[in-house]
């Protein structure tokens, strides 16, 4: 049955944009460029496993192709009788496992220098949330700062209403900022779920798991962005998890503490002050935005049963101590997750004020920071 014009003409249609895209696409398929050495070591036992894989199957088909041509029925081959062979059998087990113990050698070797997480410069440790990275400076120059990342997409993108931007699902709000050429000790945990912190480009991937401290290091060699995402499918927006580290010289990040220290203090300082309404309801919706709109929907009806609607909710035109005691603690066995270790005062406090006088929820109540750092004891 033949094809008429009009199917061939779609099929030519298809085939050519087929292949605009294949012309278009980026034809890598090595890692990224290290920037470490641990990275580089890596991708140097890669392709050494590379290098000894192929010689080992072209060894094995190349055998067994010249032995089924040379010996096959056609040309009157008849098979040989006999039941074993000493020598073939030690050899095809001792050769393999020369192999073996030949390429464990620099793999445990690479293994063991990537978890030696000894004599750190600075010590980070990275919180995995539903579905952000939390991020506390431990030990070192920086000692004592601690924020949230969150991703920074456009949502128009993820709709699909707007191009994808250069690092779609690979940009946040705040980056980890780290000096170039010290050693970083990564601590990774979670509080909900299983997460893993994961960036390529400087060889480090580590599990983040809730009830448990694991870590390793890197030493990145050169300045620059590195991004990575988390590695582990943690629930609905496991997408929306990227991790940013920009490495900097010493001078810059000397310079990025000090900031981060004068934000942090103002942050402590605003305890003492009253907000406004409106005020309040501002700064809350950007929080709301940035924390709670995947679950509870921007028009606050949620997603029930698993994430309820807030608006008209009894929460919401409650107590307002029942309000402020949820989002700070969370709700156990939901996907409700606590607050209090992520948001400041004056955020859960703009966030609660928002969400009791946001769409329907017209109740007039305020929640200054003040009432949150009491309710905190």
């Amino acid at each position: 049955m033949g094809i008429n014009k009009k199917t061939q003409s779609c099929l030519a249609g298809l085939a050519l944009m087929g292949w605009s895209v294949m012309a278009q696409a980026a034809w890598e398929f090595n890692f990224q460029v290290p920037a470490t050495k641990a990275a580089q070591t890596v991708i140097d036992l890669h392709n050494l496993m590379m290098i000894v894989i192929m010689i080992i199957f072209i060894g094995v088909f190349a055998v067994m192709f010249y032995s089924v041509f040379k010996h096959r029925k056609s040309k009157g081959h008849q098979a040989a009788q006999f039941h074993d062979n000493t020598m073939v059998e030690i050899a095809w087990t001792v050769v393999p496992l020369l192999i073996l113990v030949a390429m464990a050698w620099p793999a445990t070797k690479a293994l063991l220098n990537m978890r030696d997480t000894a004599q750190a410069d600075i010590t980070i440790k990275a919180t995995g949330y539903q579905w952000k990275w939390g991020y506390d400076y431990l030990k070192g120059e920086g000692e004592g700062i601690r924020f949230i990342s969150l991703t920074a997409t456009p949502a128009d993108q993820v709709r699909g209403t707007a191009p994808k931007g250069e690092n779609y699902l690979l940009e946040v709000d705040r980056h980890l900022v780290v000096p170039v050429g010290k050693k970083i000790r990564m601590l990774t945990t979670a509080t909900d779920v299983i997460h893993s912190w994961w960036v390529p480009a400087l060889a480090v991937k580590q599990d983040a798991i809730p009830g448990y401290v694991r870590d390793t290091w890197f030493k990145a060699e050169k300045e620059g962005i590195y991004r990575g995402q988390c590695a582990e499918l943690c629930g609905k927006d496991h997408a929306f998890m990227p991790i940013v580290v920009e490495v900097v010289s010493a001078e810059k990040y000397a310079t990025w503490v000090e900031a981060q220290k004068k934000q942090m203090s103002a942050a402590a300082d605003e305890v003492g002050k009253t907000y406004s309404l409106e005020e309040l309801k501002s700064r809350g919706e950007k929080v709301y935005a940035a924390n709670c709109v995947a679950c509870h929907q921007a028009n606050g009806k949620g997603l029930p049963p698993a994430f309820p609607a807030l608006d008209g909710s009894k929460l919401a035109k409650g107590p307002m101590k029942d309000h402020v005691n949820i989002v700070l603690n969370g709700k156990p066995n939901t996907a409700m997750a606590a607050y209090g270790g992520q948001l400041g005062d004056g955020d859960i406090a703009a966030v609660v004020t928002y969400e009791r006088n946001a769409w329907g929820n017209k109740t007039g109540d305020m929640v200054q920071p003040a009432d949150i750092k009491a309710a905190r004891k």
